[in-house]
């Protein structure tokens, strides 16, 4: 089985995969379809870049045993993204030392599969690379890919299956902090579907500007892109992606574990 691991700055994510001859069920059901066809499970947990490569491993043990397997026998390989270099570091040694095989680890040298055609392609993130290789096997064709994670990062993809660049702009976390760092009367709020665009409360005013306004945002910035790329398919993925792409009139399909399929894909391509 694989483990593909997600480092972001702000949450990471474990994918557990199925391998070849491999079978499980979800809920008693089997799953014949999609990204999900062979995800036995997943788990989020909150990037913390002291932890050690032992405690680490540790909290995998412990959701491998949710299932029934075993941390030493049931795992084969382990694919990494991350843009957090201490817990890049840190995952690394724990593969090593626990597991006792090297991880595949999105970087340069790595075969992925995509031409990088921007001006320096070792500045682009591992997270939006295993997107970008995750929804091209989806599509086959012009891309825009959104994640909204720390960042809201939208990714341009040709036909080609080449990654051309894209756009980088704040977090609706982050903007929401810094509404609430910088003006004393608003305090935080969860972030759910607002009533309606007019709010009748302040709570209900900053949540129908954080939504409203990021599906706004969504919206400009892929209707440029296409201006430059032809007509592509949208792409939603990250942990805010179901509660903002309804909103929107580009986003067309949401993928969560869209980066967790492009590690499994680089993790093949890596074993011949």
């Amino acid at each position: 089985m694989l483990l593909a691991i997600d480092v972001g700055n702000t949450q990471t994510v474990i994918g557990l995969f199925a391998g070849p001859g491999d079978d499980f069920e979800v809920d008693g059901n089997r799953i014949d379809d999609g990204i999900e066809s062979d995800l036995v499970d997943h788990w989020r947990i909150a990037t913390q870049s002291e932890r050690t490569s032992d405690e680490l491993a540790l909290v995998i043990q412990e959701f491998l045993g949710f299932h029934g397997y075993s941390f030493d026998d049931d795992i084969d390989g382990i694919a990494i993204s991350s843009v957090v270099p201490r817990c890049t570091a840190a995952f690394r040694e724990m593969t090593h030392k626990y597991f006792g095989f090297k991880p595949v680890v999105i970087e340069p040298g790595v075969k992925t599969g995509m031409p990088i055609l921007t001006e320096n392609p070792r500045e682009v993130g591992a997270d939006r690379i295993a997107n970008a290789v995750g929804a091209m096997d989806l599509v086959h064709g012009p891309t825009i890919v959104i994640d909204f994670g720390t960042a809201t990062t939208f990714d341009a993809l040709s036909a080609r299956g080449e990654y051309l660049g894209g756009a980088i702009a704040p977090g609706l976390d982050i903007s929401l902090d810094a509404l609430y760092t910088r003006a004393a009367a608003l305090r935080r709020v969860e972030l759910v579907e607002p009533r309606g665009v007019i709010g009748r409360t302040t709570v209900d005013s900053i949540q129908a500007g954080a939504i409203f306004g990021t599906a706004g945002m969504v919206d400009g910035i892929c209707s440029r892109i296409a201006a430059e790329l032809g007509a592509p398919t949208v792409i939603a993925t990250g942990g805010l992606a179901a509660l903002v792409a309804p909103y929107t009139k580009s986003i067309s399909r949401v993928e969560p574990w869209l980066t967790l399929h492009g590690l499994r894909l680089v993790f093949q391509r890596n074993q011949t």
